[in-house]
């Protein structure tokens, strides 16, 4: 197998207050969306993030469990600056997401960041850290 993955999908609760949040409020275009369903989203090359209805996502996996929640999950989005951090996380929050940790300087590797939950619980960090840098082609580059 290849050290790659295309697709990162997610179950969702409601996957209405999901397209509220991502599309309506944060702007982003979806690539397909099938209401009551799915909402696929193009977040770098070759690799597109999914929120699926719960109960579709359960019937998906067939094995009869609910797999839906979500635990010990983060979604990173790193960005030039600590004034992006700080931009970012307020315009989530002010879109619907709950502020998990204000912006701050981490414990970790020199990193400053701060945390909001989506409407569903979905968690992202999003993250500035000087010794990492992101190419133009979206390859992170790690020192």
């Amino acid at each position: 197998m290849k050290q790659q993955a295309h697709f990162l999908t997610i179950a969702t609760a409601d996957l209405d207050a999901a397209r509220r949040f991502y599309v309506d409020a944060l702007g982003w275009k979806p690539l397909l969306d099938v209401p009551d369903e799915i909402i696929f989203f193009q977040i770098a090359p070759g690799l597109v993030l999914g929120f699926f209805h719960a109960d579709k996502f359960n019937a998906d996996i067939s094995d009869g469990s609910d797999r839906a929640p979500v635990s010990g999950l983060t979604l990173s989005h790193n960005v030039g600056s600590r004034d992006e951090v700080r931009i970012t996380v307020d315009a989530m929050a002010g879109a619907g997401g709950t502020m998990l940790k204000q912006p701050t300087e981490s414990e970790f590797g020199g990193v400053f960041n701060g945390h909001v939950a989506d409407p569903n619980g979905v968690v992202w960090e999003i993250a500035y850290n000087p010794a990492w840098r992101i190419d133009p082609d979206g390859s992170v580059v790690l020192s």
